[in-house]
């Protein structure tokens, strides 16, 4: 379950966003969506109800993609917008995919590129252009269905999606005791002008808290540009699958997902002896 207020002008892809993120939980898994929920708070003494409508069309259009039936939800009146679906999805207890079992040789894949966060931002503070506007939200709005079949295809010893915790906050959830994730900050695809924003402090306030709770799993052989860890630590919205697969598995699993249209998937890392628990940013 998931739901947020809108990140985006537009309602109808706002509604496609909220849905898309939802989804990603499930598609994570290695599961397959079934039904949903709509989850809705809405101001309607403040805002017409054409808002709303459009917010559920949108919402409605991402699930029919799905092929997920909605088969109901509940809303109230509140203050500010808000939307979002509680997802049901169905997988062999066997068949899991979990955010534990990454081996050390494995690689690390992530699927979308990272700056969603810095990038609503600017949007908020009327800096982001209209392409980048429009880059970053076909991207939120792009399911990780494509993604999860590719991973269920070629087996993962442990995947996620990255939203909320940011790039790095998700890799240190799939941390173990015995091994370590080493990051390579060029390899990562970012959208248009996040390192602009970022060098500029245009950053939301997720992922300042991201980097004050989470920094003690991170840790650096040279110094690091603080923006660069605004980057890593930026909180996204609807962000791409993050995984692991076996060494020699990594460049095919590339290979086909840019056959399926996700042109950003890339190799960032590899799990690592040392240091144990800790991602080291080479």
């Amino acid at each position: 379950m998931d739901y947020f207020p809108p990140i985006v002008d537009d309602p109808y892809d706002f509604g496609e966003i909220a849905v898309a993120n939802a989804l990603s939980d499930i598609y994570a898994m290695g599961a397959t969506p079934l039904t949903a929920l709509n989850i809705v708070s809405f101001p309607k003494k403040k805002i017409s109800i054409e808002v709303l409508k459009k917010i559920l069309e949108g919402g409605l259009n991402k699930l029919d993609e799905a092929g997920v039936t909605l088969v109901g939800g509940h809303s109230i009146e509140d203050e500010e917008i808000k939307y979002g679906v509680a997802v049901t999805g169905l997988i062999h207890p066997d068949k899991i995919l979990r955010n534990k079992g990454a081996q050390i040789g494995d690689r690390i894949i992530l699927s979308k590129p990272l700056g969603t966060g810095i990038v609503n931002t600017a949007l908020k503070a009327g800096m982001a252009s209209k392409e980048t506007i429009n880059i970053v939200t076909i991207s939120m709005k792009e399911l990780n269905n494509k993604a999860s079949e590719v991973i269920k295809e070629y087996g993962a010893s442990s995947t996620t999606d990255v939203t909320g915790f940011g790039l790095l906050g998700h890799l240190s959830e799939m941390l173990s005791d015995d091994a370590g994730m080493a990051i390579f900050p060029e390899t990562i695809p970012l959208f248009p002008d996040v390192k602009n924003f970022s060098k500029m402090g245009i950053v939301p306030a997720g992922t300042h808290a991201n980097k004050k709770d989470l920094s003690a799993f991170v840790v650096t052989k040279t110094k690091i540009e603080p923006y660069l860890l605004d980057i890593l630590f930026d909180a996204q919205t609807s962000g791409g699958l993050l995984f692991t697969v076996a060494e020699e598995k990594a460049n095919v699993v590339i290979e086909k997902m840019k056959k399926e249209g996700i042109t950003h998937a890339s190799i960032i890392g590899e799990v690592v002896p040392e240091p144990k628990g800790k991602i080291l940013i080479k």
